[in-house]
């Protein structure tokens, strides 16, 4: 059984059971790729066909040939340091390998710090980029943050309809314009935040490839107006990644970085991949911070990135339940 020393929850006192809930959601969500690895710690002993079968395991799981280099290299070393002869100590010492290599990408997005906090979400068609803005905006007003969405996707009517839905759900304004320009859309919301005096405001845009090197463009005076109106913003800009892709995930985001300068990650659909490995692939390449990751459907199905919680949900044996 892994049991992962020094776990500190996020959720304020009093909130025990809703945290319980979402690891117990996080477990599950993160089942394809934790039923992979499990396969291997069978009561076995260690050997040189379990670190090769790991190997070939985690790169299946996407993490990446260097990321595996050094978690199997990592994993080698702790095994003849400690004596460790048994499968299932192993898995602990993976534990404890991968917290390592995961750690720079825990970074919780503090958006605190100046008013408005202005937030650009990127990302390609598909990831579920609309929906996490709904959900990311639940999460700060839930911790006591004005909010104010800018419908910046122009390109769809359903994008539009669909932040304006969340946005009544959850009692938050939605700036909008019909076949506007989404950089007067931005602009248009970063006044009004500064006017009503609001703390966060999200700035939605239409999907693109990587490969559309006018749509890139066009995010980046989207960049350039907000800007004018507010020097030193965005202040954060959110790259929503599907952890489906796998290692496609990179490519996207140097892409995206090169076009916008991405600040911060949000990973979705774990839930409906064996690549969570992709996260260990992320840290080696390029360690942007993981600010949310997403499990599922729901509101409360998108929390903040927490190391320890991520391993001890894709490495439990199953004799714990989150």
């Amino acid at each position: 059984m892994v049991a992962l020393k020094g776990e500190e929850g996020r959720a304020k006192e009093g909130e025990g059971g809703e945290r319980v809930s979402w690891l117990g959601r996080l477990k599950a969500g993160l089942a394809r790729t934790r039923a992979q690895l499990s396969a291997i710690f069978g009561g076995r002993g260690v050997d040189e066909a379990l670190f090769e079968e790991l190997e070939a395991t985690l790169i299946t799981a996407d993490c990446g040939v260097e990321a595996t280099e050094i978690l199997i290299g990592a994993l080698r070393e702790r095994a003849r340091r400690a004596r460790i002869n048994r499968a299932e100590e192993l898995r602990q010492a993976l534990a404890e390998s991968l917290i390592e290599v995961l750690a720079p990408l825990e970074a919780p997005l503090e958006v605190g710090g100046v008013r408005p906090f202005v937030l650009l979400v990127v990302g390609v068609n598909g990831t579920g980029k609309t929906t996490s803005i709904g959900k990311i905006a639940r999460w700060y007003q839930r911790q006591g943050y004005s909010v104010l969405l800018a419908a910046g996707d122009t390109f769809r009517a359903a994008a539009r309809e669909q932040l304006a839905a969340w946005g009544a759900r959850n009692g938050i304004p939605v700036i909008s314009q019909e076949r506007g320009d989404p950089a007067a859309v931005a602009f248009d919301a970063v006044h009004a935040a500064k006017a009503r005096g609001v703390d966060l405001v999200i700035i939605d845009t239409a999907g693109r490839l990587p490969t559309q090197h006018h749509l890139m463009e066009e995010l980046a005076k989207v960049r350039r107006v907000i800007q004018k109106v507010e020097p030193g913003a965005p202040h954060e800009v959110l790259l929503v990644l599907d952890a489906t892709i796998g290692q496609n995930a990179l490519a996207q985001l140097e892409a995206f970085d090169r076009a916008v300068g991405v600040s911060g990650l949000v990973v979705t659909k774990l839930d409906g991949t064996a690549k969570g490995g992709v996260l260990a692939a992320i840290a080696r390449r390029l360690p942007k911070p993981v600010r949310f990751i997403g499990v599922g459907e729901g509101i409360d199905d998108l929390r903040p990135f927490v190391v320890r919680e991520f391993v001890e949900a894709l490495l439990a044996d199953g004799e714990r339940e989150g």
